[in-house]
C-alpha cells in the first residue's frame, strides 16, 4: 500500500494538472466565442461576392473562363490539396482525423502537392515524405482575413501559372459543439453549380435571382479574376475560422474530460489518503497501548 507521503504527492500533482486543464478549457471557450463572432461579421460581404460571380457567370458562360470546370476531371493530373490542421495538440482526435482523411485521398494519387497550414499536420506529412510545399508556412491560430488572402493568392497564382490544374480543401466542419467531421471540398476550378448555374444550359437554376443588368469595367473577365481571388479568400477564411472553432471545441471537450477524470481520481486518492492516515493513527495508538501494557 502506498505511503501517506506518496499519496499526498500524487494528490498535489493531480491538483496542479487539473488547474491547467481547467484553464485551457476556459481559454478555448473564449477563443471559440471570438472566432464565431469574426465569421458572422464577414459573411454578408462574402455572400455578395458569391452573388456577383454567379451574375458574371450567367452572362459570360463557364466555357469562356479559366476558373470554371468544363472538361473531365480525369484530364486534370496536376492536383493539390490545401490541408488545414492544428498548430497545437491536446485537442482529442482533431488532428488525427484531418491527417487520416488526407492520407486516404493520397492513396489514389500520392503525387498530389500539399499546401499545409498548421504545424501538427505539416510535421506529420513531411516526415512521411509526401510532397509538402516547405515554403508554405501559415499558422492557423487566430485566423484573420489578411492571412486568408495570403493563402488565396498563393494557390491562385499556382493555378493560373499552370503549376496545378486542380486544388481541393481538406478541413474540419462543425456539425454540433460535440460533433465535427473532416471534409473534402474542391476549390479550383470552380463548379458552376456552386453558384446555382446550370453548365449545360448556361442559365440560372431555380431559386437563383440574378442581378439587374450591370456593366462590368474594364471587362467581365478582369472583374471575374478579381472576384475569384475574393471568393477564394472568403472560402479559405471561413474554413480557417471553422477549423479553428472545431479545434477549440475539441480541446474544450478533451480538457473537460481530463478535468472530470482528475476530479474522480482526486476523490479516490482522498479516500485512500484518509484510510492510510487512519491506519497510521490506529497503528500508533496500538503501539502506545502495547507499550503501556508492557510497562505494567
Amino acid at each position: 500500500m502506498p505511503s501517506i507521503h506518496d499519496i499526498k504527492s500524487r494528490i498535489n500533482s493531480i491538483k496542479d494538472t487539473r488547474q491547467i486543464t481547467n484553464a485551457m478549457k476556459l481559454i478555448s471557450s473564449a477563443k471559440l466565442k471570438r472566432a464565431r463572432q469574426q465569421l458572422e461579421s464577414t459573411l454578408p460581404y462574402f455572400n455578395e461576392v458569391w452573388g456577383t460571380i454567379g451574375d458574371i457567370l450567367l452572362h459570360l458562360g463557364a466555357e469562356n473562363s479559366l476558373f470554371f470546370a468544363t472538361g473531365q476531371e480525369e484530364e486534370r493530373q496536376k492536383k493539390a490539396f490545401l490541408v488545414l490542421s492544428g498548430d497545437k495538440g491536446l485537442a482529442g482526435s482533431y488532428n488525427q482525423n484531418i491527417v487520416k482523411l488526407t492520407e486516404e485521398k493520397l492513396k489514389t494519387n500520392p503525387q498530389v502537392i500539399l499546401f499545409v497550414a498548421g504545424h501538427i499536420g505539416k510535421n506529420y506529412l513531411t516526415k512521411r515524405n509526401y510532397r509538402v510545399k516547405v515554403d508554405f508556412e501559415h499558422p492557423v491560430q487566430n485566423p484573420t482575413v489578411p492571412r486568408a488572402l495570403e493563402i488565396a493568392r498563393t494557390i491562385h497564382q499556382a493555378f493560373i501559372s499552370g503549376e496545378i490544374d486542380e486544388i481541393s480543401l481538406i478541413c474540419t466542419k462543425l456539425i454540433t459543439p460535440l460533433k465535427m467531421e473532416p471534409q473534402f471540398l474542391k476549390l479550383l476550378p470552380l463548379d458552376p453549380q456552386t453558384f446555382n448555374i446550370d453548365i449545360q444550359t448556361g442559365i440560372a437554376s431555380q431559386g437563383y435571382i440574378p442581378f439587374e443588368e450591370l456593366i462590368y469595367e474594364p471587362s467581365h473577365e478582369v472583374v471575374l479574376d478579381v472576384l475569384v481571388k475574393k471568393y477564394l479568400k472568403g472560402i479559405i477564411y471561413g474554413a480557417l475560422v471553422e477549423a479553428f472553432t472545431c479545434e477549440q471545441s475539441a480541446r474544450i471537450a478533451a480538457m473537460d474530460s481530463a478535468t472530470t477524470n482528475a476530479d474522480e481520481l482526486l476523490e479516490k486518492l482522498n479516500l485512500a489518503y484518509n484510510s492510510a492516515r487512519q491506519a497510521a493513527i490506529t497503528q500508533e495508538l496500538s503501539e502506545i497501548v502495547a507499550g503501556a501494557e508492557a510497562l505494567k
